[in-house]
């Protein structure tokens, strides 16, 4: 079988619940996978939107979470996941936000797809000081075995007008 990457939050193409967003707690949802490849090393985890800033007419990939060197006896991340309570050796780089952490959802308008991207890696990767998407991409260049994604979309709740 494939590798996979699921939510116990939210199901591929589905919505992804406020809490995890800018709207509600930002936190990380839980996530889990599975059918990790033989002569996988170590995972990567990288989540981006593709439709910044308007879906409509998407200009750049703003990323969301760059999370590296997750070891193969890791099954996933439970929700609420921090630098504190990542599996050891794990590493987290940079996200558009310049901070090493998830940042949830949060689109200026309509509504947005966000990837859970996973790779199986063929290496332990060497410590890239909290790199960005594109230096994470290059260092994995040539190490990918597989890779698995889950997609789920989000919009601003509407506020309510005042009265």
């Amino acid at each position: 079988m494939a590798l996979t990457i699921i939510s116990q939050a939210f199901v591929q193409d589905g919505t992804i619940p406020p809490q995890y967003t800018c709207e509600g707690h930002d936190l990380s949802p839980p996530l889990s996978w599975s059918h990790i490849p033989a002569g996988t090393k170590s995972l990567a985890l990288i989540v981006d939107d593709p439709d910044a800033p308007d879906p409509a007419a998407p200009q750049r990939t703003y990323v969301h979470w760059v999370v590296y060197n997750i070891p193969v006896t890791a099954t996933g991340f439970e929700e609420a996941v921090s630098l504190h309570n990542l599996p050891s050796g794990t590493l987290v780089g940079n996200n558009d936000w310049q901070k090493a952490e998830y940042g949830g959802p949060c689109p200026p308008i309509g509504r947005h797809r966000y990837f859970f991207k996973l790779y199986a890696l063929d290496t332990v990767l060497p410590n890239l000081n909290g790199p960005s998407k594109a230096d994470l991409e290059k260092a994995m260049k040539g190490h990918i075995l597989e890779q698995a994604q889950l997609m789920g979309t989000y919009q601003k709740l509407k506020s309510k007008l005042p009265n």
